[in-house]
């Protein structure tokens, strides 16, 4: 039987949801952030799940209206302020992943706190990619193994990435059937689900259904058995 140890989930409509109820797109953004806490609490308290890596923010979502990208910033400053206690109350380890330098420094401080806070969590780690995108992840680390004067390895490449552990079952939610730059190398042999469900909508039961159905998946590797 397979073990979901590590999950990515790429959150997608949240937008969608808004507009579909007349609402603003940042109210689903809001409302995103509440799957969130739940969709975390939930792997947080199964003990099979060992990290929970969540598409937060891409490089590519700049590109957003400003208003927008300036609520989202705010919105993650908000989530990570409040979210403190309920990391540490369930020994949730939170280790971010992407490029931190492009956001404010209040933004940064902020991130960094939460992170130095829960260092000491021994529990499900999770991770929030943040101005992340995995070609821009793959080109820093291609640039810092260039120092070396060894032939790179896939072990110094895995080691010199903002994520180090391969991905077992990545799930996007919204609909789309595409990884949208998001852990192209560590999801090399992951597991892809893809559902309709939009993100403010996604539940703990369906994601305990998903896993559920990956535990029986033949995972071969490129070999026979």
């Amino acid at each position: 039987m397979n073990r979901a140890k590590h999950i990515a989930i790429i959150m997608d409509g949240n937008g969608r949801w808004a507009e579909l109820q007349g609402k603003k797109r940042v109210k689903g953004h809001e409302a995103g952030a509440e799957v969130v806490r739940a969709i975390t609490e939930y792997c947080g308290a199964n003990s099979e799940i060992e990290r929970l890596t969540l598409y937060a923010f891409s490089t590519e979502n700049w590109k957003r209206p400003r208003l927008e990208v300036e609520f989202l910033m705010k919105l993650l400053d908000k989530y990570l302020n409040q979210e403190l206690d309920t990391y540490i109350k369930n020994n949730i380890r939170f280790e971010p992943i992407g490029d931190l330098r492009a956001f404010s420094k209040k933004l940064q401080k902020t991130i960094a706190l939460v992170k130095e806070k829960t260092a000491h969590c021994d529990g499900l780690i999770q991770s929030l990619a943040l101005n992340y995108g995995a070609q821009n992840e793959m080109l820093r680390a291609i640039n810092t193994l260039k120092k070396s004067k060894d032939d790179v390895t896939l072990e110094m490449m895995s080691n010199a990435l903002d994520c180090k552990h391969d991905v077992d079952l990545l799930i996007r939610t919204g609909g789309d059937h595409r990884l949208s730059n998001f852990l192209l190398w560590q999801s090399a042999y992951a597991e892809l689900c893809f559902c309709d469900t939009l993100w403010p909508d996604f539940t703990p039961k369906e994601l305990e259904k998903i896993i559920n159905k990956f535990t029986k998946v033949e995972r071969r590797f490129g070999g026979l058995k």
